[in-house]
């Protein structure tokens, strides 16, 4: 079908796989994968997208792709996959893979000054190339920048981060100075106390950072500080199962000098508690593999030997953050007092416990094969071993009445009471280490006078595992808030911004997930005020706590019961154990079970007591903090970690949003940690979570590079001569773009500012460049064309003179021809009526000729009667010259006249009175017959007048009864227009609350597509079963329920192949009628998907408009658009258009045979002028309601025929009806036209050729194929 051409299906593996369309259906297309012949996959409208013609191409910026949609996107990144090429840009949000192999000469010191200063799009795409638009922008736009580097665990967001820092720190440091030896040397000494091996990432960051780096007023690195987030206390003390702790307590183990090991007391990791629950193995090479001794290596290490990354080796790593902490300025015993903190640490976990039978109270006590342990966790920590065993297994509680200080009372703990205080104290001594490390690499990067910034945001990504706890929660609701604010910063923000600048450009629609956001953190009724709040209470349970999130939160979109997951695993939760949040990227189930314990970041008083009075004077250093509560009552004093995150998280979105921002999106391309394998669905699901879709579209309509006209003008100002310094900075900056030669379709000017289009940065960074040598060149080229200009500008005031001279020497000859005719006509103002008067006064001549002829025939009184004509010819000729001679009025002339007339009237009567009594005796009988004649002729004339009379009358009543029932017809038809409108009204009402319901609709299958594939990928991790996605009755489509309608026929499960075979052999009417219906819909569905996945680059299409003119136009625009204004109703998610009702029977209108002709103008010929657009002749013939044939005749081309069986694909789908056709006066024709023209074209051969093929029943029985 269609050619064959290549689509984009949807897979469950691969994402989409490249096909050609098999069957066309009621909601879904099936298509024949290229890969795998002879197998189907059905697929929904619009999840199927077209391929561009070479899918084995591939773009940099991929708003150069001609089809843009998520299927061409993902196949560009996996093209450049394949070739190594791990960037790209989404105009200039770059996309980075995570390659897992380190790519020759990718990050050398080569490849960074390759970038110095280069725009985007002259080099390759790079995260240098990122690094240096930050740098570039905070300079010439005198604003700090951020650079937000995103994507889940395991997509090199880490990596990412490091190579911006470095690239920052080579190109713009002073010459590699202590303090960017230092901002490189942070990122190690941080990874070693804060990344961990996770199943999904080998080198994962726990937690979040915002490094900046400061800049003087010279634009040099002047220093730096980090901020941190939410760093993962629970890994400390357990992991999961291939996880790891961090990595500095694996490296202490395997790297530490064999004296500090002994000092430490360090033992293989399996021997550690809180090491040997998840992976005891090492990463190591083969070399370092080789030089650790066996006494060092765990059994699982034995057994199955080293962890391999490129990245990571834990024995030379060792040296590297010793190193590290030596560029930090720490000296040997600073850096031994952290190595003793965390070996103290380990220690601490092996502290058992048993229960202490001689205590009568169900105390316990420490085991006696953890003495040792004891002992040496005691000694490194600097506590006294007696006052830790009575912290860990008792607390001190102060009664609140008992004196002046209160009586203390000594409470033993029991076994699992014991060991959440021994956990809590290490993961309260290592967040503190960890926050003293951080504060000492802040004291190592100083700045003195900081101009401005670029901070580099590395944060956990989107996270989701089988259990998901408090951690995950934070970590997600930081996601939510960064996608909020690249929804308002790049889509939101970018739209407002288009259309208070005026630029017209079309609204992209996006997924607001404020309500998710507003669920999370809204006051009383919000999950993290609600777990403080159950914090608070005397005896706090997660279950009262989760029972307090669903009854607070009812019917709330985002939030639900653990049973309502799509994984099957997570539905033996209760209700009471955990919750379920929709977030952004998909459905999270979230165990409350240790939510109360990890939001609670406070000891009892016995364990602060023991480490605030430590001898170690690290420890004591990290645990000094005045602003700390005393202790009361022996209650734990609550410190809210999900308050603390919720305060570092407002400040860092409040930086992010005064700043300019850059966005780097990390992908990673398998789960498998592997180079080379493309897994395309994860990959997929991670672009949609990171909204790369919605940018996509948005990025080619748009413009996503601008400046202020102001901000240009002044970047140039002091370069400028003086004859251009006093320009406009409008003028100056179109004067500027003139003179480069740039494209107009490229920029687009605003009210204050000039827009770019995507992939049109290198221009705009030309421009933006403070070269002083390029800037002079550029003002020379404003100038010349400033002078060309203005040169342009004389010419055309030249020539207006000219013309205005012209101009006048017109009006100099039509005043003269005005003055001439205004005395012309004074002139025959005052001698008209005399010349007039003779004209008519000569006229009476005539009259002389008649009495003479009169006279002639007189016998008697002949002399007399030729006097009497003498004196009236006297007469006339003297009032003819008294005329002449006298000025006579107007009314002196006619009464002369009338004189003259009324004489010779008396004349002519006397001259015919002796006349007739001459001929009197002889002329009697004559005359008597002529007067019986003219009598008759009289009454004749009276009878027809009185006859004409009555008809008259009879007319004029019918008239009057025509008016009157005209007017009551015109009553009629504005009482039905009003009653029209207001069920218009009605309907339009009713029609948008439909849109509204059906637009939250459409976005809950798109939520619920994405909390399946978000179960999917998680179901691949441990062979966990999906529920399979189920589609309502609710949700089901418009074209569905239409084809549902007629209960005697169900074709929806009909293939368009059946249809049609059904179509060409049935001879049952009501099947008959059913299944045409049936087959144009199905059209009308497939062509309106592929008008919504059409070309979308303008200059590829205009090349392309005479190769697809026959296919994108199936009817002429006027027929097209009528059924355009039908179809209203319809909203965006409604695939099928609404078919005509159907009848059982048809009657003999349905089947009549109707043609048509209209003129309409090519595709190709509609942007031209007027007079050299070509007009041709589009002819339809109807059989019944559906078109037969279809015949396209164009000046100066081969007609185009077309069949109906035959050229479906290429033919009009619409019913009669639809087309509006029968309300164009004039359009249709009698067969006889349509056949000649038919005939005249060669359609007779073409449709014998395809007889068999043809569907209509006029046409078969014509062909003498059905009777």
């Amino acid at each position: 079908m269609d050619g064959g051409k290549k689509i984009w299906v949807p897979h469950p593996h691969d994402g989409f796989k490249l096909g050609r369309i098999l069957d066309i259906g009621v909601d879904t297309i099936t298509v024949e994968p290229f890969d795998a012949p002879g197998s189907a996959i059905s697929a929904p409208y619009n999840r199927v997208f077209p391929a561009e013609e070479y899918d084995n191409k591939d773009v940099e910026d991929n708003c150069a792709l001609m089809y843009l949609n998520e299927a061409t996107l993902l196949n560009n990144i996996k093209v450049r996959y394949t070739k190594n090429l791990i960037y790209s840009y989404v105009a200039n949000i770059l996309i980075a893979v995570n390659p897992y192999f380190e790519v020759p000469e990718l990050y050398s010191s080569q490849t960074i000054k390759k970038y110095v200063g280069k725009s985007l799009g002259t080099v390759p795409p790079h995260v240098f190339a990122i690094a240096d638009k930050a740098y570039r922008d905070m300079k010439a736009l005198k604003t700090s920048q951020s650079i937000i580097v995103s994507g889940e665990s395991g997509a090199g967001k880490t990596e990412s981060t490091k190579y911006i820092l470095k690239y920052l720190t080579e190109s713009w440091g002073s010459h590699a100075g202590p303090i960017e030896e230092r901002i490189v040397e942070s990122n190690p000494l941080m990874e070693a106390f804060g990344n961990a091996k996770t199943v999904r990432n080998n080198n994962s960051s726990r937690f979040g950072k915002f490094v900046e780096i400061h800049f003087n007023q010279k634009h040099i690195v002047d220093g730096g500080f980090v901020s941190h987030y939410l760093l993962e206390k629970s890994r400390i003390c357990v992991q999961g199962p291939d996880e790891r702790n961090y990595h500095i307590f694996y490296r202490m183990c395997a790297g530490a000098p064999e004296e500090m090991r002994k000092h430490l007391r360090l033992l293989p990791p399996d021997q550690f508690h809180y090491l040997n629950r998840g992976c005891t193995q090492y990463f190591c090479t083969t070399a370092t593999d080789r030089q650790l001794n066996q006494n060092r290596k765990s059994k699982e290490y034995l057994q199955k030997g080293s962890l391999h990354d490129p990245q990571l080796d834990d024995v030379t790593d060792f040296k590297v953050t010793d190193h590290a902490m030596s560029q930090m300025g720490m000296n040997e015993n600073e850096k031994m007092a952290i190595y003793t903190v965390v070996a103290g640490v380990l220690h601490l976990g092996n502290i058992a416990f048993e229960e202490n039978t001689e205590d009568m109270k169900g105390g316990c006590k420490v085991h006696a094969s953890s003495e040792q342990s004891l002992a040496a966790a005691s000694l490194l920590l600097g506590t006294d071993k007696d006052e830790m065993r009575d912290a860990l297994t008792s607390r001190v509680m102060q009664a609140v009445r008992g004196g002046v200080k209160g009586t203390v009372i000594k409470v033993p703990l029991k076994i699992y009471e014991a060991q959440s205080a021994r956990d809590a104290l290490a993961k309260t001594i290592y967040g503190k280490l960890f926050d003293y490390i951080v504060n000492r690499v802040n004291q190592a990067l100083p700045f003195k006078s900081s101009a401005s910034y670029i901070g580099v945001l590395d944060i956990a990504g989107f996270e989701y595992f089988q259990v998901n706890s408090f951690e995950q929660f934070c970590i997600n609701y930081c996601n939510e808030k960064l996608q909020q604010f690249f929804n308002e910063r790049i889509l939101k923000e970018e739209q407002l911004l288009y259309n208070k600048e005026g630029l017209n450009v079309k609204r992209i629609d996006y997924i607001d997930n404020s309500d998710c956001i507003e669920l999370i953190e809204n006051k009383s009724y919000g999950i993290f005020d609600i777990l403080d709040e159950e914090n608070k209470l005397p005896r706090p349970t997660p279950d009262h706590f989760t029972a307090e999130v669903h009854d607070k939160n009812k019917n709330h979109y985002r939030l639900s019961v653990p049973r309502k997951s799509k994984l099957k695993s997570h539905r033996d939760v209760r209700d009471d154990e955990g919750f379920l949040i929709r977030h952004f990227a998909g459905a999270v189930c979230y165990h409350t079970v240790q939510f109360l314990e990890k939001n609670n970041d406070a000891l009892h008083a016995s364990l602060e007591i023991v480490v605030q009075e430590s001898k170690n004077s690290l420890i004591r250093q990290v645990f000094d903090d005045p602003t700390s509560k005393k202790m009361a009552s022996g209650k734990l004093t609550f410190i809210s970690v999900g308050n603390k995150f919720r305060t570092q998280l407002k400040t860092l979105m409040d930086k992010l949003k005064s700043t300019g921002t850059n966005f780097v999106r990390c992908i990673k391309p398998n789960s498998k940690m592997v180079d080379h394998l493309f897994e395309g669905a994860q990959i997929l699901s991670q672009l949609q979570c990171a909204g790369m879709h919605s940018v996509l579209d948005l990025m080619q309509q748009g413009y996503p590079s601008r400046t202020q006209f102001a901000d240009l003008y002044n970047m140039y100002k002091r370069y400028l001569p003086a004859e251009l310094a006093r320009l406009d900075p409008r003028l100056f900056c179109k004067a500027l773009f003139k003179a480069l030669g740039l494209n107009e379709n490229d920029f687009k000017f605003g009210l204050t500012k000039v827009f770019f289009r995507p992939g049109k940065f290198a221009e705009f960074d030309q421009i933006m460049k403070s070269d002083p040598e390029n800037l002079a060149i550029l003002i020379k080229k404003v100038k010349r064309w400033l002078i060309c200009s203005r040169w342009r500008k004389a010419q055309w005031c030249a020539l207006s003179v000219i013309k205005l001279k012209n101009k006048i020497l017109y009006r100099r000859a039509m005043l003269i021809k005005i003055q001439k005719t205004v005395k012309m006509w004074v002139c025959v103002r005052k001698y008209r009526p005399r010349f007039k008067g003779i004209q008519k006064i000569k006229t009476l001549r005539s009259q002389l000729t008649m009495m003479g002829q009169i006279v002639s025939q007189l016998k008697k009184d002949k002399s007399s009667s030729e006097k009497q004509v003498q004196a009236v010819a006297q007469s006339i000729e003297k009032v003819i010259q008294q005329i002449k001679t006298t000025r006579v009025t107007r009314q002196e002339i006619d009464k002369a006249y009338s004189g003259l007339v009324a004489n010779i009237n008396q004349t002519l009567n006397d001259l015919q009175k002796k006349l007739k009594q001459q001929k009197n005796k002889e002329e009697e009988e004559r005359l008597r017959k002529i007067q019986e004649e003219m009598e008759r002729e009289r009454k004749k004339k009276e009878e027809e007048e009185r006859k004409k009379r009555r008809e008259e009358e009879e007319q004029r009543k019918l008239r009057m009864e025509m008016e009157a029932r005209r007017k009551k017809e015109e009553e009629e038809r504005k009482r039905q227009e009003e009653a029209d409108r207001k069920a218009a009204l009605e309907l339009q009402a009713q029609l948008e609350k439909e849109a509204a319901a059906n637009a939250e609709r459409q976005q809950q299958l798109e939520q619920e597509r994405l909390d399946r594939e978000l179960a999917l990928r998680l179901a691949e991790e441990d062979q966990s079963q999906v529920e399979e996605l189920q589609r309502s009755e609710s949700q089901k489509s418009i074209g569905a329920a239409a084809a549902e309608d007629d209960k005697k026929y169900d074709l929806a499960k009909w293939k368009y192949a059946e249809l049609r075979d059904t179509i060409n052999t049935s001879c049952d009417v009501d099947l008959l009628e059913a299944c045409r219906e049936e087959f144009h819909r199905r059209l009308k569905v497939y062509h309106a998907w592929k008008s919504k996945n059409k070309k979308r680059n303008v200059q590829e299409k205009q090349l392309n408009n005479v190769k697809n003119a026959q296919t994108d136009e199936r009817a002429p625009k006027a027929v097209m658009e009528n059924r355009k204004t039908k179809d209203k109703r319809q909203t965006e998610g409604q695939n099928a258009p609404p078919i005509p009702p159907r009848t059982n029977v048809p009657n003999s209108e349905e089947w009549a045979q109707r043609y048509f002709r209209i003129p309409f103008v090519r595709p190709s010929d509609q942007h031209r002028d007027e007079a050299q657009r070509k007009k041709g002749w589009w002819l339809a013939h109807f059989d019944g309601k559906w078109i037969s044939r279809q015949m396209e005749l164009h000046p100066d081309k081969q007609p185009v025929l077309l069949l109906a069986g035959v050229d479906d694909m290429q033919m009009c789908e619409l019913h009669l009806d639809e087309t509006g056709l029968t309300r164009k006066r004039g359009a249709e024709i009698l067969e006889h036209e349509f056949n000649a023209d038919w005939r005249k074209n060669g359609g007779d051969s073409y449709l014998n050729s395809n007889r068999t093929r043809v569907t209509s029943k006029y046409l078969r029985k014509i062909l003498g194929i059905d009777k």
